[in-house]
């Protein structure tokens, strides 16, 4: 009796703890996730495109937002402006050196909860060899459970950066580059 009675207090102990931090991985294979810029051309116009190969990881802590983190490298090889020509030269030693810095990483420093599902994401991105700190603002959009057996958590970002500040050439003054972010993590 008495170890019943343990068990089942260890038992709803259990049940009744705080949900802890989940581990996702981005679904960069199903296409559930996009890595998408646009930026200004000659004043003209604006020119989009996305990076077509990425790879990352995050955790969600629903109950302390100050717990969750991000990681994303991104292949810039696999800049795709729909425009083979305008990608060659985007690759080239006139823009990202591709050849030399194939890879961008960001990896998060803090998570802030700002409420209604909104989130800043601060972290560090380094692109053409050069380290800065950055903030997403992002925002939930949904989680739960996929018809293939897993569970998903997914989310929208938006953050801009200085051509200049990374070390891209900005012979024509472009300006800024404007990321729009969409995120899907399978639940690990």
């Amino acid at each position: 009796m008495k170890k019943s009675l343990i068990s089942a207090l260890i038992i709803g102990s259990a049940m009744v703890l705080p949900a802890q931090a989940a581990d996702y991985v981005i679904d960069d294979k199903g296409a559930h996730a996009a890595i998408n810029f646009k930026v200004n051309h000659m004043g003209f116009s604006y020119v989009t495109g996305r990076f077509n190969k990425f790879t990352g990881t995050f955790t969600l802590d629903e109950k302390n937002a100050s717990n969750s983190k991000v990681s994303v490298t991104v292949d810039t090889t696999s800049i795709d402006t729909n425009h083979a020509e305008r990608d060659k030269h985007v690759r080239s030693g006139d823009f990202l050196e591709a050849s030399k810095f194939n890879k961008a990483t960001f990896v998060s420093t803090s998570v802030k909860d700002k409420g209604n599902g909104k989130l800043a994401i601060t972290g560090d991105l380094t692109l053409h060899g050069i380290k800065k700190s950055i903030v997403i603002d992002a925002v939930k959009i949904g989680e739960g459970k996929d018809p293939w057996g897993g569970y998903r958590a997914g989310f929208a970002g938006s953050t801009s950066i200085s051509m200049k500040d990374f070390g891209l050439a900005d012979v024509m003054d472009f300006g800024d580059i404007t990321f729009d972010l969409h995120v899907e993590g399978i639940k690990q």
